[in-house]
């Protein structure tokens, strides 16, 4: 079954500005700037009133008609970048062997590089660069914690990400190998 029309509708609140020019959408806020190119999606973006947007789409099957929400929660998500923006927490757990994590910033392209050493007992250098946008510091008063913060939200996630995935735990119980890199909370950089 087709849908002859669909559409979702988007506010854009004060203090920020939305530019979307062949389906590549800029959004300026206060935090910062932020592009996403949506051009493989075929929606229709409107702008019926200053802050309102409305994302449509014309005969669309079912599948195609659910790409209208996620189009909507990924300028939200933008939104909410540049002006709250996004804010991870990662603990270190182990049991026996203490990880060590050294941060530093990369001079030649201004990355974050963490460096996990000393996982499970093994001499393996773990090296992570974080996504473009993304500071990476060492929690000031809790101990074993990492702080990962930016404005796009998946650039924050997947740094966060890449560095859980790389402390997997191979050829072991992982019941009881539970040591790792971890996240264990996730939210804005300015609380509402």
């Amino acid at each position: 079954m087709r849908y002859i029309h669909s559409e979702e509708s988007l506010t854009i609140p004060e203090g920020v500005k939305i530019h979307i020019k062949t389906r590549q959408v800029t959004v300026e806020g206060p935090r910062g700037k932020l592009t996403k190119n949506l051009g493989h999606i075929n929606v229709c973006f409107s702008h019926p009133s200053p802050n309102i947007i409305n994302i449509e789409m014309h005969h669309g099957n079912r599948k195609n008609v659910a790409t209208l929400r996620t189009v909507r929660t990924l300028i939200n998500n933008m939104i909410t970048g540049v002006t709250k923006g996004y804010k991870y927490k990662m603990r270190y757990v182990y049991a026996h062997f203490p990880i060590n994590v050294n941060l530093d910033k990369n001079g030649d392209t201004g990355l974050w590089e963490v460096e996990i050493r000393n996982f499970l007992g093994e001499k393996i250098i773990r090296r992570i660069v974080c996504q473009p946008g993304v500071d990476v510091e060492a929690s000031k008063n809790v101990k074993d914690q990492l702080e990962l913060t930016g404005n796009s939200l998946e650039n924050v996630s997947q740094s966060a990400a890449d560095i859980q995935q790389v402390c997997r735990v191979r050829n072991k119980d992982i019941r009881k190998f539970l040591d790792g890199l971890y996240v264990s909370e996730r939210g804005n950089i300015e609380a509402a």
